[in-house]
């Protein structure tokens, strides 16, 4: 399973996201800082829960974070994480 796979099914299961994107966005980052070959380095998480709704941007970003210990820990250079909240998302 991808690192991008694995992403999606951790935040999948911790959220029940109405709306998920995980892209990964290595590509754009060949050459900088941690960047490294075959990519699965550099990732961009839209996300729509609910569970997310009523926590404060920081709150969201730090449960995401936490979600995704194990992947920040071994491999994942930089993660930008996009919450849209529930009946905003088009």
């Amino acid at each position: 399973m991808s690192v991008r796979d694995d992403i999606e099914k951790k935040l999948s299961l911790k959220f029940a996201p109405t709306h998920l994107e995980v892209l990964d966005e290595s590509e754009n980052h060949r050459g900088h800082a941690g960047s490294r070959p075959g990519g699965e380095t550099h990732f961009r998480v839209r996300i729509t829960s609910r569970a997310l709704d009523t926590l404060t941007r920081v709150a969201q970003h730090r449960a995401v974070m936490q979600t995704l210990d194990t992947e920040l820990k071994s491999g994942v250079h930089a993660l930008a994480i996009e919450v849209v909240k529930t009946g905003t998302a088009g």
